[in-house]
């Protein structure tokens, strides 16, 4: 140090040392040759001079303190150090001992121990120029001192604590005397300790021990709350030391911890396996730096408390072992002989329950095997056990003889031993005559659930069985009797008002009186269109009506209908149409969809009478899965709906179940035939879709047609003809009919139209004359043809000579099936009868010009 105050640079502070003092001269000699650490502080402010001794206390403080100001070489203790040099430069003195100041000389503060003693450097004039440090570090000393007192003190506490937990036997009591103890013996605000949850993620802490006036942070915590320090720090099995939560942590992770009013903390984990099980937490309400003492006790407290609790908890286990053994041991054979009386009652107890039984019960291994039957089973085939034991139960008399029964209950045997519960109704032929059950069988499981065995049970329901057939006979032939009485009712009406026209046509035709003839034949013609609605409509409920469908835009379908409806409606009542936006097509019949439209439209406009109301009609894509196309009767898949709703009266339950049925109105007598309902729905299902009533009194109707998707655009409507002529050209038609009046009729029609006809009174003659090389531009024919061949076999027989002839087909109604349900080929159409000479017309014109 001699060697770095002659090198260094004095010239900012106390000047060239040839210039100094010969005071500050001798005392620096003095100072620099001392053993004992000694700075000198001269000037008012304190320019430091030191020797080596010094120098090692300095740390890494040195040499930057060599020529500094006393007050900020040493900052931390500016203000101790200020003192000093009032003091001594007033020519006073000072001295410590055992003090203690908080000083940076590695990079971290520490607490430093000294024994200090200040006196006055006086100059030449013998005036207080400095003063004199002399810097004796002690601690060593003091910390051996105070760890010898502090390993005194733990152990006695240690001690204490082991002799207040050691005749517990309770986890619970012992931790809270150790979190008590603890605490008052640190001086703490909080000791508790808690578990973790399974996903360490949380925890919940139990009990513990807090000071008076402080509320206990007992509850569940979230382990992240705390911050990802506590979390990687204790799931890493150490200690989680904080001395200022304010000043250590994040601001977020802070305020957990000021929130429970930690300022301070210690937590020590318990690791087992790997996994953070459980902490033990002292808090205190106010910063705190943890000495290591602290530290090592807190880390003892808690390996013990764990330790005892373990040790505790084994004790009690192993106790509560012992009991169980020595019980299980004295019950053992008490219990062996009793369970021997049991499975004899047990046994007696099945076979009482079975043969008191009336049902047909049985037991078989899990291979289908009979092993027991009750009287009830064996009755049934007039057998007895020895006959049916062993054998294949699929192949005993009660399934042997009715056809294809073995199978399925072989089948039901298998799927049993799978674990599955089946039941079923069975028809059996029995040797004991007719007879139907009622029929089940589940597995029987042991106790580690294994099947060992099968039950099988059957109720014979046979009585009730054959009285529901003859109920539902006899509701059939009401059914049959309502239709049958309504359809001659309505017919009979018909027939008089086409009869009685024609009568008097035909008086006033022989009177000569011709005048006013055109009303009798309007009449009458009404009545046979009125009787042709009618049948469509009984054959549309009956889904036998005959359909021509093709790709449809509902939409525009819909639109197109539009001023019909409104005018249908009448004024009092809004229309609404909600078309739905890329409305799939679908594949109908366009007119039927317009007349079944049309008919709900007029039904929702009567229930709102006479008030009037709103009337929506509204469009929409539909994809049904499983369950809402079990609810609505359909199979799963795409459809478009047709929804027409009303705000009328609505309908209730019982009139919602009737609603289809032929001939059911709710409508004043003579106001309706009720075949308007029973018609949309047959068109509905004819089509492959489904009709769904949604309604509810006082609240209005909703009618929604389901039809299902068609993968393809709709063909555009064919342009009606605008001044064409249905007139022939000569073409060469044959017509195939039985009737002779209807053959009559259309090859007047024919040859009225300029064309050529030609007749044939069954099939095999009309093919006679296709099979001949004549020339035959269109094929009429009925469709119900006697002599063995239908008007659809002729045609496609006639088509093996003649790919491209054009065939027209009669159908009344009931032969739809043959004429494939409006699936016909290109060059094929259908006219169903009655129908308007004018419709025929046209009909072999749009042939024609194919």
């Amino acid at each position: 140090m001699g060697d770095r105050i002659a090198a260094f640079d004095w010239s900012g502070s106390l000047g060239p040392i040839e210039a100094w003092p010969q005071s500050l001269k001798t005392i620096v000699a003095f100072v620099v040759h001392s053993p004992v650490p000694i700075v000198m502080l001269w000037g008012e402010d304190g320019i430091m001079l030191y020797n080596d001794g010094y120098s090692v206390f300095a740390g890494d403080r040195h040499p930057v303190l060599l020529g500094s100001k006393v007050r900020e070489g040493w900052g931390e203790v500016a203000d101790f150090n200020d003192n000093v040099m009032k003091v001594g430069l007033a020519g006073g003195t000072l001295a410590y001992r055992d003090f203690v100041l908080t000083l940076n000389r590695t990079g971290e503060f520490e607490d430093v121990y000294l024994d200090l003693d200040y006196s006055p450097i006086y100059d030449d004039d013998g005036v207080p120029a400095g003063v004199l440090a002399i810097v004796i570090e002690i601690s060593d000393r003091v910390r051996a001192e105070r760890q010898l007192l502090a390993d005194g003190d733990r152990l006695r506490f240690l001690d204490a604590l082991s002799r207040a937990t050691e005749a517990s036997r309770d986890a619970d009591e012992i931790l809270t005397v150790t979190t008590r103890m603890t605490g008052e013996h640190l001086g703490v605000s909080i000791c508790a300790y808690a578990d973790m949850d399974a996903d360490e993620r949380g925890f919940t802490v139990r009990g513990g021990w807090s000071a008076p006036g402080v509320r206990n942070a007992v509850g569940h915590h979230r382990l992240t709350d705390f911050g990802q320090l506590a979390v990687s720090t204790l799931g890493e099995g150490r200690p989680q030391i904080i001395n200022d939560s304010r000043a250590e942590l994040p601001p977020a992770d802070a305020a957990t911890y000021l929130a429970l009013n930690i300022e301070a903390t210690v937590c020590m984990p318990l690791v087992k396996e790997g996994r953070l099980i459980a902490l033990m937490a002292i808090h205190r309400d106010k910063p705190h730096h943890w000495t290591e003492a602290e530290i090592a006790l807190i880390h003892e407290v808690a390996e013990r408390s764990w330790a005892h609790v373990e040790r505790v908890g084994a004790e009690a286990e192993l106790r509560e072992t012992a009991e169980r053994l020595h019980f299980l041991n004295e019950t053992l054979e008490a219990r062996v002989a009793e369970r021997a009386a049991q499975l004899q009652q047990s046994e007696a107890t099945v076979r009482t329950v079975f043969e008191t039984s009336f049902m047909a019960q049985g037991l078989l291994t899990p291979e289908g095997q009979v092993l027991y039957a009750n009287t009830t089973a064996l009755s049934a085939i007039g057998a007895t056990l020895n006959d049916v034991a062993g054998r294949d139960y699929w192949d005993t008399p009660w399934f042997a003889t009715t056809p294809g029964m073995a199978d399925r209950v072989r089948e039901t045997v298998a799927s049993v031993a799978a674990g599955e519960s089946i039941q079923f109704t069975m028809p059996l032929h029995l040797p004991t005559g007719e007879r139907v059950y009622e029929f089940s069988m589940r597995p029987a499981f042991d106790p580690n659930g294994r099947i060992v065995a099968l039950v099988p049970e059957a109720s014979e329901v046979t009585a009730r069985v054959r009285a529901e057939d003859a109920l539902r006979q006899a509701q059939k032939m009401e059914a049959v009797g309502q239709l049958t009485g309504g359809l001659a009712h309505d017919f009979n009406n018909l027939l008089a008002a086409i009869s009685g026209n024609l009568e008097l046509l035909e008086k006033r035709i022989d009177q000569g009186r011709v005048a006013g003839l055109q009303r009798y034949i309007d009449n009458a013609q009404g009545g046979a269109r009125r009787a042709a609605a009618l049948t469509q409509r009984l054959l549309a409920f009956s889904r036998r009506q005959t359909l021509d469908p093709k790709p449809t835009d509902v939409n525009r379908l819909i639109l197109g209908m539009e001023d019909l409806t409104r005018r249908s409606i009448g004024p009092l009542n809004e229309l609404e149409i909600v078309g739905a936006a890329g409305l799939w097509t679908t594949r109908i019949d366009a007119p039927q969809l317009e007349n079944a439209l049309l008919n709900l439209c007029i039904n929702a406009r009567d229930a709102m009478a006479p008030n009037g109301g709103r009337i929506t009609i509204e469009t929409a894509n539909k994809w049904l899965d499983d369950r809402a196309s079990m609810e609505r009767d359909m199979a799963p898949g795409q459809y478009i709906s047709i929804c027409v709703s009303d705000t009328g009266t609505g309908m209730d339950a019982e009139t919602i179940a009737r609603a289809f049925d032929p001939f059911f109105t709710t409508k004043p007598l003579g106001e309706g035939t009720g075949l308007g309902l029973s018609m949309v729905y047959g068109f509905a299902r004819q089509s492959g879709g489904q009709v769904r009533i949604y309604s509810e009194v006082g609240r209005g109707t909703t009618m929604c047609i389901y039809l299902p998707r068609h993968h393809g655009t709709a063909e555009e409507e064919a342009l009606a003809h605008s001044g064409e002529t249905d007139h022939g050209d000569g073409e060469r038609v044959l017509v195939i009919d039985d009737e002779p009046a209807i053959r009559a009729l259309v090859v007047e029609v024919l040859e009225d139209a300029g064309y050529i006809a030609i007749e044939a009174p069954d099939g095999p003659s009309g093919l006679q004359i296709l099979s001949t090389d004549q020339r035959i531009d269109l094929l009429i024919t009925d469709v119900g043809l006697p002599g063995g061949m239908n008007g659809r076999q002729v045609a496609d027989a006639a088509r093996v000579y003649r790919p491209n002839l054009r065939v027209l087909f009669i159908t009344g109604f009931a032969e739809n099936a043959a004429v494939g349900n409006g699936l016909l080929a290109p060059g094929m159409e259908v006219i169903t009868k009655p129908f308007a000479m004018k419709a025929i017309s046209t009909k072999i014109r749009d042939l024609m010009d194919r």
